[in-house]
């Protein structure tokens, strides 16, 4: 599918707050995940916890719902025990009042209640802290990132099921379909947000089992691809370097995917959540348009 007429008439990034993380974390690295975790005594500079906000024909579309900041504020956000260990040395937020979603999509012109979906990347608790905010909206995910949610140990796997499953959320559970003649090659199943080719979902999975990245197409702008997690710096990403946590191997499938379509699309912008660069990135190729 070709994108016939502009669908969007808005793309911005906010960020509700920031983050620190190892530098294992962005990767790349040979050390097994939980070693570096418990191992390593350095942490980054802060990185952003980016928030992706389409205005399309159809409402207002976010990538991602960012850090929650009762997170901290509140002294029970996060499990106990061993897993609060673990949350701890993963990262580290700083979140001001002035750095939730709302206050960032306040300074954006808009509300909440502006939001018509909500598409989050993977349920990682630094993409989902929006979701209180959020019951009037659609909220997006992978079928498969879904079910991670009902498998053995989710705190282990960083998902706070009592800050995903709240009453009153409409969740949308996405599967691949066939994209057909897209252009998209080598991507060859998605899911066509509204039907238009402006914001197709792709599967990235790696981060997690069920990542979806999301591309946004304009007519004569630059093409943009917002890919969570699946990189913390895009200059790694273009170098088929990978972070830290993930499956590896599906981790490198999605990497060589991605940059196969960067070959077909030389002026994509690729967005992570976490890419200090992301924000200038994107700048610039909206500065590219028109």
């Amino acid at each position: 599918m070709t994108v016939a007429n502009d669908a969007i008439q808005r793309v911005a990034v906010l960020s509700t707050g920031s983050v620190t993380i190892r530098p294992e974390h962005v990767g790349p690295t040979w050390k097994n995940t939980y070693f570096w975790l418990f191992t390593s005594s350095r942490w980054t500079a802060p990185r952003p916890v980016n928030v992706y906000v389409i205005e399309h024909r159809e409402g207002l579309v976010l990538f991602d719902t960012g850090q929650d900041r009762a997170s901290v504020t509140e002294t029970n956000y996060f499990p106990g025990g061993l897993n609060g260990l673990v949350y701890s040395r993963l990262a580290k937020f700083d979140i001001g009042a002035d750095e939730t979603l709302a206050a960032g999509l306040a300074k954006l012109g808009y509300t909440v209640d502006d939001v018509h979906t909500a598409v989050i990347s993977h349920l990682h608790q630094d993409h989902i802290g929006g979701l209180p905010l959020l019951g009037n909206a659609n909220v997006v995910v992978s079928r498969d990132e879904w079910e991670t949610l009902h498998r053995p140990l989710p705190l282990a796997r960083g998902l706070l099921r009592s800050h995903i499953e709240l009453p009153g959320l409409r969740w949308i559970r996405v599967v691949p379909e066939p994209l057909g003649d897209s252009g998209l090659a080598p991507f060859t199943e998605g899911h066509d947000l509204f039907g238009d080719g402006s914001i197709v979902l792709l599967p990235t999975a790696g981060h997690t089992p069920g990542s979806l990245s999301m591309l946004v197409r304009r007519p004569g702008h630059a093409p943009l691809l917002l890919v969570g997690d699946l990189t913390y710096d895009a200059d790694l990403l273009a170098e088929g370097k990978l972070p830290g946590v993930g499956d590896k191997k599906q981790m490198r499938n999605a990497v060589a995917k991605v940059n196969s379509l960067r070959d077909s699309m030389p002026e994509l912008a690729v967005l992570a959540a976490h890419d200090p660069g992301a924000a200038a990135r994107l700048d610039a190729a909206l500065g590219t348009e028109g």
